[in-house]
């Protein structure tokens, strides 16, 4: 086995998941983190002991345990904010998913009761995204589109799975730009720095959903020039059911209130309401309290990690696939064949053989788990021509060995349908 930057097998004896046996006796070859990641004890047992010891609801109750409950999520908006390198903790807005983010923003755009021109939004004027995106940064944009009248433009892929990014596809009448930070089908890793410069050249707005990127690579909202981030917990060794929204503080003040309820006001009379402020204005009603806790703790796991280890780690892990799968014959890469400027998610076909199948094979005889599927990015595998393609997504927990064992499988795939 390759030499690793840090201590694999240690790391993964962290997530009891791979204690466990399928089946058979087959050992769980789980090589889909890009779908969601396995949870470390530490994440387990930070949400079993807050439910069980210091449980109650937040920002409402004046006794022990609700202090105990509000002091611990507050805490982790905290750790979420450092980890993203947010200037100021109040820029962390709890979701329940990169999704619900996502929304929050493109409701802003064209609202009638905001009437900040930036997030003013009718016919003439235009959104752009990419054909890359999942379904959650596109469905959001085209409902926008629908409601106002505005124009929806995209940025093309190119055939190796690159953002063919032309900038005079955002013009003076782009209010928003929102792409992937990191592919989830591709593993691309887009240049968002560059975007964000052209979107601020003609006054646009930009957002990334940064789902791939946040649980993977040191990220810093600032350093990438964005406006609105867009991450989720569950691909992150947290919970599901939690998400975030990082927005500049300027930004989100200016924003109206997406959802209306407790917790998200000031003051309230029968004709007319006042809003908390920020992030509160957000957060209606009682908030995923427990598993923001959790997504807590799984920031501590990673950063104690170190995500620059996670980073190489990955990279030593996807120049050994993609080195070892260009021995499988005809298996056709669908995105980037190197490690430039890519994560760790390799997205495959094989000829004569629907992904579907290769899934099953994989899954009942070897016990290998991928995706398969269009991965909730339909119009990117439209793009290339195919209906789908398999996936294999790798994350901290991962080894060479299960690598090879990927290969054999798909080895056997291919003897089965020749």
């Amino acid at each position: 086995m390759t030499q690793l930057s840090f201590d694999v097998e240690k790391i993964r004896k962290d997530f009891p998941v791979f204690s466990r046996e399928l089946p058979d006796g087959r050992p769980l070859v789980y090589l889909d983190s890009g779908n969601s990641s396995q949870k470390p004890t530490q994440v387990i047992e930070t949400m079993r002991d807050h439910f069980a010891l210091h449980y109650s609801n937040v920002g409402r109750a004046m006794h022990v345990l609700g202090a105990e409950s509000t002091d611990a999520y507050e805490s982790a908006r905290d750790k979420v904010a450092a980890f993203v390198g947010a200037p100021s903790r109040d820029e962390v807005i709890f979701t329940k998913n990169a999704s619900e983010a996502l929304n929050l923003v493109a409701y802003a755009f064209g609202n009638p009761i905001n009437t900040d021109p930036r997030f003013t939004l009718g016919a003439g004027d235009e959104i752009v995204i990419s054909e890359m995106e999942h379904h959650s940064n596109i469905v959001p944009w085209q409902l926008l589109a629908q409601r106002t009248g505005a124009t929806l433009k995209w940025f093309g892929v190119t055939d190796d799975g690159r953002l063919d990014y032309d900038p005079s596809v955002i013009t003076e009448r782009t209010k928003i730009v929102s792409i992937a930070h990191q592919s989830n089908v591709l593993g691309t890793v887009n240049p968002v720095a560059e975007v964000a410069r052209r979107a601020h050249e003609v006054g646009a707005l930009i957002m990334l959903d940064a789902s791939q990127s946040v649980p993977h690579h040191p990220v810093n909202v600032t350093e990438l020039g964005a406006d609105f981030v867009a991450f989720t917990g569950h691909k992150m060794v947290g919970p599901s059911g939690i998400g975030v929204l990082w927005g500049k503080a300027e930004l989100l003040d200016a924003m109206p209130p997406f959802l209306g309820g407790g917790e998200m006001i000031e003051a309230v009379w029968m004709d007319h309401s006042t809003y908390a402020p920020v992030p509160h204005k957000f957060e209606a009603g009682t908030p995923p309290i427990v598993e923001a806790i959790g997504l807590g703790a799984a920031v501590d796991y990673l950063t104690e990690v170190g995500m620059e280890a996670i980073e190489a780690h990955e990279r030593t892990l996807t120049a050994y696939a993609l080195d070892a799968l260009r021995e499988v014959p005809t298996l056709r890469f669908i995105g980037p064949d190197s490690l430039e400027q890519r994560g760790g998610t390799v997205s495959f076909t094989l000829e004569g053989v629907h992904p579907h199948d290769v899934g099953q094979i994989l899954d009942d005889q070897f016990g290998v788990a991928v995706r398969v599927g269009h991965h909730c990015a339909r119009p990117l595998h439209l793009r290339f021509g195919i209906p789908a393609t398999t996936r294999a997504s790798f994350y901290l927990y991962n080894t060479t060995g299960e690598i090879d064992a990927l290969v054999r499988g798909l080895h056997h795939v291919q003897k089965v349908f020749a």
